[in-house]
């Protein structure tokens, strides 16, 4: 392979990610060694030069933190080994959905976040579909923020559902639903939720009509799938003729594997920004590899990522 301008290194848990944006570039992964201890611990060293190159470190910050703490000590490793820039590409960002005080007394995690990577020596960050567009401005470095609907419209356009209505599971998700029913001249319908506490729906109603249509629900994130199965049973109710769902990120914590196959969703789709390795027929899978590629060479090269934004 020929000898590229930078070079790229993955964490642990995302390194089947960086295997296929460095199968999209045409160059080898990194060579590093995460060595894990007896106690927990763990250290990070890199087992090639990186003096003076651009280096791009690949890691999701999904559960559990060990994943956080490895890119850390990535960063930290490459800024002392007198690397040139130290790009941060994380396509699942953690943390997100603790964006502001919506309460007395909490933490703003996702700040912390932002301030724990930009301490550690980060000179950008690429991510995509924050759950919080104003996660952006927690950074003082760079920010290049993709989005899934790169990979999401083809597929959308390739169902060919002439009765298609775009519908978001909760009122946050309203600009994202939105942005995808203007791109596609379809109708848009919302679904407002009441929570007692997190993860626990008590309520939900459908602003807008589904009777006869075919309904696709957008969203950013599916955790516990509490949400995205109950709005999916009440379009059914309220005489939708299918429901499916595309969304971004596959938290999917138990259990929402179990929900989703027993749901009255027909399919889901989810981008591998987080690596899907349990069981559901209902599940598939949209690779954001090639896309993530592209953006690392427009970086190299110094050139506009804004054509890769399709909604």
């Amino acid at each position: 392979m020929q000898e590229k301008p930078f070079k790229i290194f993955s964490g642990t848990k995302s390194r089947y990610f960086a295997e296929k944006v460095c199968n999209s570039l045409g160059c080898p992964l990194g060579n590093m060694i995460i060595e894990h201890f007896a106690d927990g611990e763990f250290s990070v060293s890199y087992e090639e030069s990186i003096r003076g190159r651009q280096v791009f470190l690949i890691q999701s910050t999904f559960p559990n933190s060990d994943n956080l703490m490895e890119l850390l000590l990535m960063i930290d490793a490459a800024k002392r080994a007198s690397a040139k820039s130290i790009i941060a590409v994380i396509p699942y960002f953690g943390w997100a959905r603790q964006d502001r005080k919506d309460k007395p007394r909490v933490s703003i995690g996702a700040k912390l976040i932002a301030d724990m990577l930009s301490t550690a020596g980060i000179s950008r960050l690429i991510t995509m579909d924050l759950h919080a567009d104003q996660i952006q401005g927690f950074f003082n470095v760079p920010v290049d923020h993709l989005y899934a609907s790169g990979v999401f419209v083809d597929y959308m356009k390739s169902m060919n559902q002439e009765n298609l209505v775009i519908a978001t599971p909760d009122v946050g998700g309203t600009k994202r639903a939105s942005a995808y029913a203007k791109f596609l001249g379809c109708p848009m319908v919302i679904c407002y939720k009441i929570r007692k506490k997190a993860n626990v729906i008590s309520d939900m109603q459908i602003i807008g009509d589904v009777e006869g249509m075919d309904v696709l629900l957008v969203d950013d994130i599916v955790d516990t799938a509490g949400t995205m199965t109950k709005a999916a049973e009440l379009m059914m109710q309220k005489g939708a003729r299918s429901v499916r769902a595309v969304v971004s990120h596959a938290v999917m914590s138990d259990p929402a594997s179990e929900r989703i196959e027993n749901s009255s969703l027909s399919e889901i789709i989810f981008t591998d920004s987080i690596p899907y390795t349990k069981s559901c027929s209902k599940v598939k899978v949209l690779s954001v590899a090639d896309m993530f590629a592209n953006a690392i060479l427009r970086v190299c090269n110094n050139e506009s990522i804004s054509s890769l934004y399709v909604v």
